[in-house]
C-alpha cells in the first residue's frame, strides 16, 4: 500500500517533474548523509555487536551471565531518547558526529542478539579441526568462527540499516538531515510529491541493500557435523586481556545505557515540572500506549504466520519475492506509511476512521509486520514437519494438526514476534504524530511535545516510562534467542 501510493503520487506530478525533484542538489546531499551515516554505524554496530557476542559466549568473562542482559537492555530505549539523553547534557553531541555515536550506541544490540545465538549454535568441530591443522587462534576466529556467524552478523546488520534509513527523531533531535528528516518536512509543508519522489529513492537504496545481503548472504555454516558436536568448546581464556575488556564492557554498558536513563533522572529533579503545560497525565499516556503496543502486536503476529509458513514449508521463488518484499517496509519512514493510509481511507472510504485508533493500530500492523515474521520464521524453522506428518497420518485433520502441534511447537516465536513489534510499537513516534487521535497522547508523542519545547523536566518522566515499559519485551527477547540457540544444541 505504501509503495502504490508513492507511485500514484508521483504519476500525477508527472515524470519531468518527479526527475527535477529526485535530481535537484539537495537530493544528492540527503544521499550522501544517508548512505555515508549508514555505512559508518552499520559497520560499528557489526563490529561492538560481534565483539561482545563473542566476549559473552566464548570467553570466561566474569559476571558474562550479567553482561548478556545489560549489553541488550539498551534495545528497549527508542533511538530518540538516546539523542534526547546525549544532547540534553552535551550540545556538541549532533550532525554527523554526534549521529554516530548516538546510533552506533542505539542500534548494536541488533547485531548482538543474532550474532549471539549464532556463536552458542555452531559446530565446535569446524574451530577443532582448523586448531589441529596448525591454524592459529586470530586466524581461526576469521577463517572459522566469523565464517559460521557470518549470516547472523548479515542478518542483523541489514536490520540496521533498514531502521537507520527510516530513522526520523534522533536525527531529528541532533540536527542531522537525512532523507526521512526532508520527507517528513515536505509532508509537513504539503509539498507531497517533493516528499514521495524523496521516498522512492529511499526505497530504491533499501532495494540495494536487501539485493546486496541477499548476496553476500548465506555463506556462513553453524550445521553440526556429527553426535560429538553437542559439546561445548572450553571457554576461551581472557588471560591479561581480562580487565581490558571488563573496562569495554563498562564503558559500552555506561554509554549505552547510563547516559540516556541518568539524563533523564538528572533532568527530571534539575527542571522540576516547569515549561509547557496541557499534557495528558503520565499513567494515562502509559496505559494508552500499552493498549496501542498490545492490539499492534497481536495483529502483526497472527498476520505474519501464514507467510512465515509459506516460507519455511514450501520453497520456492514466489515464496522468497513475498518474504523479502516484506522487509521493504522497515526502509519506510512512518510518515509515508502514515500518508498512504489516510489517502486510501480518504479517497475510497471519505475519510472514515481517520483519526482513529483502528488506524493507527494497521498502521503499526503493517510497520513491524517483517519484525513479526521474523520471530515467527525463527521458530517455525525448528519445529519438526514430521511430526506435523505423524499427526496427519493418525487421522488428524489440517485444522487440528494447526492446532495442537503447530502452534504448540511455535509458541516461543509467536511470543517473542509479539514482544518484538510491541517493543518498536510503544516507541514509534513519526505515524503516530499523524494518526493519533485528538486529544490522545502516547509516552512518545508526550515526550517529543515537551522536548521540542526544551521542556526536559516534564520530558524526562515520559522517557523514563517509555524505558521500564519496553524493558519487559527485551528481556523476553534475549531470552528467546537464548532458548533459540540452546534448543538447535
Amino acid at each position: 500500500m505504501p509503495l502504490v501510493f508513492l507511485l500514484i503520487e508521483a504519476h500525477g506530478a508527472g515524470a519531468r517533474s518527479v526527475l527535477d525533484l529526485v535530481f535537484r542538489p539537495l537530493t544528492w546531499q540527503l544521499l550522501w548523509n544517508t548512505i555515508r551515516l549508514t555505512a559508518v554505524v552499520t559497520l560499528l554496530a557489526a563490529i561492538i555487536g560481534t565483539a561482545a557476542a563473542w566476549c559473552v559466549e566464548r570467553t570466561n568473562l566474569p559476571g558474562r551471565r550479567i553482561w548478556a542482559v545489560l549489553v541488550v537492555v539498551p534495545l528497549a530505549i527508542p533511538d530518540f531518547v538516546v539523542s534526547f539523553g546525549w544532547f540534553s547534557l552535551w550540545s556538541w553531541v549532533q550532525g554527523f558526529k554526534g549521529a554516530i555515536i548516538v546510533l552506533t550506541l542505539a542500534v548494536y544490540p541488533l547485531v548482538y542478539l543474532p550474532v549471539s545465538a549464532s556463536l552458542r549454535s555452531a559446530d565446535p568441530g569446524q574451530e577443532e579441526v582448523a586448531r589441529s591443522l596448525g591454524t592459529g587462534r586470530i586466524a581461526t576466529f576469521f577463517r572459522v568462527t566469523l565464517s559460521q556467524a557470518r549470516g547472523a552478523i548479515l542478518g542483523g546488520g541489514l536490520l540496521v540499516a533498514l531502521v537507520l534509513l527510516a530513522e526520523y527523531g534522533a536525527f531529528e533531535i541532533l540536527g542531522y538531515q537525512t532523507f526521512t528528516t526532508e520527507i517528513f518536512t515536505e509532508f509537513s509543508a504539503a509539498n507531497v510529491p517533493a516528499a514521495c519522489a524523496l521516498s522512492l529513492v529511499l526505497v530504491l537504496i533499501s532495494l540495494i541493500v536487501l539485493a546486496g545481503e541477499g548476496l553476500l548472504g548465506g555463506r556462513g555454516r553453524i550445521t553440526r557435523s556429527g553426535p560429538l558436536a553437542q559439546r561445548k568448546l572450553p571457554p576461551h581464556q581472557l588471560g591479561r586481556a581480562r580487565w581490558p575488556v571488563l573496562a569495554g564492557f563498562t564503558a559500552l554498558v555506561l554509554l549505552a545505557l547510563g547516559v540516556p536513563v541518568l539524563a533523564s533522572v538528572y533532568w527530571m529533579f534539575e527542571r522540576g515540572s516547569g515549561g509547557i503545560t496541557g499534557g495528558v497525565p503520565l499513567l494515562t499516556a502509559a496505559l494508552t500506549t500499552a493498549e496501542y503496543g498490545i492490539l499492534a502486536a497481536a495483529v502483526a503476529t497472527v498476520a505474519a504466520f501464514p507467510l512465515a509458513l509459506l516460507a519455511v514449508r514450501h520453497a520456492g521463488r514466489v515464496r522468497l519475492m513475498l518474504e523479502r518484499g516484506t522487509y521493504l517496509v522497515l526502509a519506510m519512514p512512518g510518515v509515508v506509511i502514515a500518508f498512504a493510509l489516510i489517502y486510501f481511507t480518504e479517497r475510497y472510504t471519505s475519510g472514515l476512521g481517520n483519526n482513529t485508533a483502528p488506524l493507527l493500530i494497521i498502521c503499526y500492523g503493517i510497520m513491524f509486520f517483517p519484525l513479526a515474521l521474523v520471530g515467527v520464521k525463527a521458530s517455525l524453522a525448528r519445529a519438526p514437519v514430521k511430526l506435523d506428518e505423524i499427526a496427519a497420518s493418525l487421522g488428524q485433520a489440517r485444522l487440528a494438526v494447526l492446532f495442537r502441534v503447530t502452534l504448540r511447537l511455535t509458541a516461543p516465536g509467536l511470543v517473542a514476534a509479539f514482544c518484538l513489534v510491541f517493543l518498536s510499537a510503544v516507541t514509534e513516534l513519526t505515524a503516530t504524530l499523524l494518526l493519533i487521535p485528538t486529544g490522545v497522547q502516547t509516552l512518545a508523542t508526550q515526550f517529543w511535545e515537551y522536548q521540542s519545547n526544551l521542556s526536559y523536566g516534564q520530558a524526562a518522566p515520559f522517557a523514563l516510562v517509555m524505558i521500564a515499559v519496553a524493558a519487559v519485551p527485551s528481556y523476553v527477547l534475549g531470552r528467546f534467542f537464548d532458548r533459540s540457540a540452546a534448543t538447535s544444541r
